[in-house]
């Protein structure tokens, strides 16, 4: 793809007006959201959608979330159960993802869902792309605004430093609140699936699936360009180590063992250790317990 400048505006009237022209023209943003950075798109308009794919460079088969602005857009292009209302009710806007039955003729380019008969839908909270999603009218495919399988952006600048050149526009939000993707889970028939553990703990365990039915899947995501060590009490020669509680390492995730601030935190800091001199990564052990289920799922994936 030809490179393009990049503009960066703080979040305001002039952004979003901005934003919502280059949407409405087929062209992608960068938007912030309450979880990480989003690259959004018209989900349905096909052309759009391939430009995140360009921009990204990810795998075709991997399908992306469409961000809403409430439960009834959402029913415009799912098929919404007792169960799937009773949890966006309770849930959104927020970090909780549902994947759900595509309702037929429901105008989505096929692209977004990767040629599967569901997809993945949550409304958010952050004002920024609930003021886009407003402006536009339009659901809007919206994954993570960073090259595919690297570590999600949690500020403008890490988005300008993975796509700058790659796309037109960067809304500036500050940094994000939880720094961690959504929760993601399927009702597809039969009782709820964990896909992918997040934000929000609704109390099931992860599914484990071979087949990809919602973005973040991947066996190997989320990573760093540099080898990552897991389980470290001490770094070995050549580690720069991400502590955790009486770990301390180079920088922490959270020096008093807090699990919401190691999340909020996560991306921020595994950005950091990738621009550091050492060539490789160590991380200290965190426990697989509420947030911190979510926390190793990423860091898994990044070691992977």
């Amino acid at each position: 793809m030809s490179a393009q400048n990049t503009r960066v505006l703080p979040y305001g009237a002039e952004a979003i007006a901005e934003a919502a022209r280059l949407i409405a023209a087929g062209q992608i943003v960068a938007m912030p959201t309450e979880t990480v950075y989003g690259l959004a798109a018209d989900a349905t308009d096909g052309e759009a959608v391939a430009r995140i794919y360009e921009a990204k460079g990810r795998p075709r088969f991997n399908p992306l979330i469409v961000h809403v602005r409430d439960v009834a857009q959402a029913g415009e292009i799912a098929l919404i159960d007792a169960d799937a209302e009773a949890l966006a009710e309770r849930h959104w806007p927020g970090p909780l993802t549902l994947v759900l039955p595509l309702r037929e003729g429901a105008p989505i380019a096929a692209l977004v869902t990767a040629g599967l008969r569901t997809i993945a839908i949550r409304a958010p909270s952050h004002p920024a792309m609930r003021d886009l999603l407003a402006a536009t009218g339009k659901p809007l495919a919206a994954p993570s605004a960073n090259a595919s399988g690297r570590i999600s952006p949690t500020r403008a600048s890490h988005v300008l430093a993975s796509l700058g050149g790659r796309i037109p526009l960067i809304v500036d939000g500050g940094p994000t609140e939880h720094g961690l993707e959504s929760t993601i889970v399927a009702l597809t028939g039969g009782p709820p699936r964990l896909l992918r553990p997040g934000p929000i703990d609704l109390g099931l365990r992860v599914e484990d699936s071979a087949a990809i039915e919602s973005p973040g899947q991947l066996r190997s995501h989320y990573a760093p360009a540099k080898p990552l060590r897991l389980d470290a009490v001490a770094a070995r020669p050549g580690e720069w180590l991400l502590g955790f509680g009486a770990i301390p390492g180079d920088a922490t995730l959270s020096a008093s063992g807090d699990l919401l601030e190691a999340a909020a935190n996560l991306f921020e800091r595994l950005h950091e250790a990738e621009a550091a001199p050492e060539p490789s990564i160590a991380v200290a052990p965190i426990p697989d317990t509420g947030l911190g289920v979510a926390i190793n799922d990423r860091l898994r994936r990044a070691a992977a």
